[in-house]
């Protein structure tokens, strides 16, 4: 089975923009399992810089200097037999890794 993540940009106005990723979990890691690890590599159990974890970054259009910041935020993951869909290929555990990375500001 595969793992949905799904993240949002929230600006500082409260609109929100919504993203996933699917990706390949091919040692078949648990859900809750998977939750827990992206949970102890980001800011405060939520946040990550989008670019920084090679995802795609959900900003409005028009950068406002009074709303906008650079986080993302995790909100869920979830198991799906979904295709995967991350443009640079990687199973789950790899991007695990690239979080830790994009949470590290």
């Amino acid at each position: 089975m595969n793992i949905r993540f799904e993240y949002l940009y929230r600006d500082a106005g409260n609109f929100k923009s919504w993203g996933e990723l699917v990706f390949s979990n091919p040692y078949n890691i648990n859900v809750n399992l998977v939750k827990a690890m992206a949970e102890n590599v980001l800011i405060d159990q939520t946040y990550f810089v989008a670019s920084k974890a090679d995802v795609p970054d959900l900003h409005f259009k028009e950068y406002n200097d009074q709303l906008d910041h650079g986080w993302h935020e995790f909100h869920a993951v979830a198991q799906t037999e979904e295709a995967t869909n991350d443009p640079l290929g990687r199973n789950i555990e790899e991007f695990i890794e690239s979080l830790q990375f994009a949470a590290s500001e």
